[in-house]
């Protein structure tokens, strides 16, 4: 059986379009983004924070080829389909959109949502797609994180099983 996924937007420009819609309605447009391989309550924390400061929630999830570049050849444990579809039963999120790039910021860039959510472990680091934000009146918001939560100490965890 296929897995459906409503909330899955398959191209940016259509993405884009749906966000002009809203930005007509003045609804404030949220994105986050990440690999979400192995959800866990860390992630569920940071998307509700980031549902809370608007009205639409985007998530930019990266696809298996970026997740591999980024975090090496043994992620993702699940696969985009899999994970988008994880996503989508969260309440809080309203659009997935799935990106091959090593960051998201050309996808950033191209919605410009009003406010990007990063995790609290980004101060002082290089976030992508801030400086198009920051260019065009939009804002990037950092959350505090759970501690000790993340996907690679669940995975640290499994193999001293």
């Amino acid at each position: 059986m296929q897995l459906k996924n409503h909330k899955l937007v398959d191209n940016p420009q259509v993405l884009k379009k749906l966000c002009a819609g809203y930005t007509t309605t003045e609804k404030k447009i949220i994105m986050t983004n990440g690999c979400f391989d192995i959800i866990h309550s860390g992630h569920v924390h940071i998307l509700s924070e980031a549902k809370q400061m608007g009205d639409v929630l985007i998530v930019a999830m990266n696809s298996d080829e970026s997740v591999v570049k980024n975090k090496g050849n043994n992620r993702p444990i699940n696969n985009e389909i899999e994970r988008a579809f994880v996503l989508s039963s969260l309440t809080m999120v309203d659009h997935i959109i799935i990106f091959n790039d090593t960051t998201p910021e050309r996808l950033i860039c191209t919605i410009l949502p009003d406010v990007l959510v990063k995790g609290a472990d980004y101060e002082n680091k290089r976030i992508a797609g801030r400086d198009c934000l920051e260019k065009n009146g939009k804002k990037v918001a950092l959350v505090s994180l759970l501690e000790g939560k993340s996907t690679s100490k669940i995975i640290q965890k499994l193999d001293d099983i």
